[in-house]
């Protein structure tokens, strides 16, 4: 079953060896969050770079995408995983409390309804599971740079991205908590102070 329209025409678009941004910094991130024997989920696991790596790490991986096209890439790296399409308004076929741990990088961004999404992730985390996620960062000097800098502006809010919404690091925790979870951190990393790449925060399912 294909995923959207929108989202297969996204991956065709994209060429096979094109390598994510910030993919090391993210990586990284998520394996702090992870040791061997960890029941893991991959929310939006794209095309498996990171399952890849979160397999190397131990984990017992079932990876999610809305993206028929993405699964297919992710199938061919990372063929011992357990790899699902999810339909990006619906329920997953997944069970209550069925994973010590949710990766979700560069995916909250894209998502129409974020606390249906969370909701979901809550109901298949267990008790106390922790919950590491990455999103862009839209730091104070981004903020200046959108307001000064009209090229940067239209760009960060092209209305044909398939870019839904843009978080601070207050945003994101409001979210996060506003779901239901337990913050432990947040941090931005990757870029200059004030313009970072990436917001990582860790979470428990409290």
């Amino acid at each position: 079953m294909a995923g959207s329209p929108l989202h297969e025409a996204i991956w065709a678009s994209l060429p096979e060896e094109l390598e994510p941004p910030h993919l090391e910094l993210r990586a990284a991130f998520a394996l702090e969050h992870v040791a061997a024997g960890d029941r893991v989920l991959d929310v939006g696991c794209g095309d498996g770079r990171i399952t890849e790596r979160l397999l190397a790490a131990g984990a017992v991986v079932t990876a999610l995408d809305v993206a028929e096209e993405a699964l297919r890439r992710a199938r061919r790296r990372c063929p011992d995983a357990r790899l699902l399409r999810a339909d990006e308004h619906g329920d997953w076929a997944l069970a209550d409390g069925e994973f010590d741990v949710v990766w979700c990088g560069e995916t909250l961004e894209h998502v129409a309804d974020t606390d249906a999404l969370l909701a979901e992730i809550r109901r298949v985390l267990r008790p106390r599971g922790g919950l590491a996620v990455a999103v862009p960062d839209l730091g104070p000097l981004a903020l200046g740079a959108m307001a000064l800098w009209p090229p940067y502006a239209a760009r960060r809010l092209d209305p044909r991205s398939d870019e839904l919404h843009a978080y601070t690091a207050r945003s994101l925790r409001s979210v996060l908590t506003g779901a239901g979870f337990a913050i432990t951190a947040i941090r931005g990393a990757g870029g200059l102070p004030g313009m970072r790449a990436q917001l990582l925060a860790s979470a428990r399912n409290a």
